[in-house]
């Protein structure tokens, strides 16, 4: 496929406001110089994407002119710009969606997750991934082996986010973990656990749909907490001592404590989840006391290529948590279907260029 055969214009799925979503004719970027053209192939609608979709801002980021949502994707090398090394056209590749400056202090440590200059897809005024083509930057590009499907490589995203947290919480092979919320982030992060040997996955969650999709993933053992004390079976399965690692992925308030009582004394605690209020009680002295180490988790840095690694290896059922598929053209349909359906839907996907 050479880059004379690339249509002139393509479709895209633009939010004009939030709760609506028209499809629009554009042009097809050309790639600068660093960049690489891809042919969009699958994208998952993120909680971040359903977000914006029904408030139409997060935190400090707020939608203000129309915006094409979508982060987590995968496709094909359509073209190449001129200084492009590592790439060619046709490669099957994830994309990872923040280009970052490469420059600041973050990303000369290695932490680009940090990058104050970071061009987040879909995050404003940066428009996303519902599209058929988009241009970036080569460095955010990595190769997939034939096997994994684009979908796969689309959930490396929130996978990455799993990877990040085990690495920040030095996360160890034999240990026990607890991960409060079981949405997607929660169920990659799951795999990514598994991934890393943990001998105990507790997970909690309220939809039975999710815990047994958990247990696909590599959870040993779920507790439903609309009718269970999460705390007290988590000490029941640690015998009475607690975990040495728990994750919450829910952004809960009742989730971040639990997940903190959850711990034996000296254990790690990694907040995942961004909850919608600043401020939430938690009990110092119970932190001080078991000298328990705390870990903000923002994204992720340095984890696709392991990630893409992890997921090819044929030990994650991560197909099966694809519930829910639309074309470009629907995509008004599968956002409505990510916010309105959480009980039975795990992950909705787009597939900009067909099925």
């Amino acid at each position: 496929m050479g880059q004379h055969q690339l249509p002139e214009t393509m479709k895209a799925a633009v939010m004009t406001e939030p709760g609506r979503i028209i499809i629009e004719e554009q042009v097809v970027p050309q790639p600068a110089e660093d960049e690489v053209l891809i042919q969009v192939m699958a994208v998952g609608v993120c909680g971040s994407d359903v977000h914006y979709f029904e408030h139409g801002r997060i935190g400090r980021f707020v939608v203000e002119e129309p915006i094409i949502l979508g982060h987590k994707c995968a496709g094909i090398v359509a073209a190449v710009g001129s200084t492009v090394t590592r790439l060619k056209v046709g490669d099957r590749v994830a994309i990872e969606p923040g280009v970052t400056c490469g420059r600041c202090p973050a990303c000369k440590e290695g932490r680009y997750n940090l990058c104050p200059d970071v061009q987040f897809l879909a995050t404003p005024p940066v428009d996303g991934a519902f599209v058929q083509y988009m241009t970036i930057r080569e460095d955010m590009v990595f190769p997939i082996p034939d096997h994994l499907s684009f979908e796969e490589a689309a959930m490396n995203e929130p996978f990455s986010v799993g990877i990040h947290a085990a690495r920040r919480s030095k996360l160890a092979p034999g240990t026990t973990l607890a991960i409060m919320g079981m949405g997607p982030v929660g169920l990659m992060a799951v795999a990514a656990a598994k991934s890393y040997g943990v001998d105990k996955i507790i997970v909690t969650d309220l939809e039975e749909v999710r815990l047994e999709a958990a247990r696909r993933m590599g959870a040993t053992h779920t507790v439903n907490v609309r009718n269970e004390d999460a705390i007290a079976v988590i000490r029941e399965l640690t015998s009475g001592v607690g975990v040495d690692t728990a994750w919450e992925t829910a952004g809960n308030p009742k989730a971040l404590q639990s997940a903190l009582y959850s711990l034996r004394r000296g254990g790690k605690l990694a907040i995942v989840g961004l909850p919608a209020q600043d401020e939430i009680a938690l009990n110092v002295p119970f932190i001080a006391d078991n000298e328990v180490d705390i870990y903000g988790i923002f994204r992720y840095a340095n984890t696709y290529p392991a990630g893409i690694e992890f997921l090819s290896s044929g030990q994650h059922d991560v197909m099966s948590l694809i519930t829910d598929r639309y074309t470009l053209d629907e995509t008004q349909q599968a956002m409505e279907r990510a916010l309105h359906n959480k009980s039975g839907s795990l992950k909705v996907m787009v597939y900009p260029n067909g099925m």
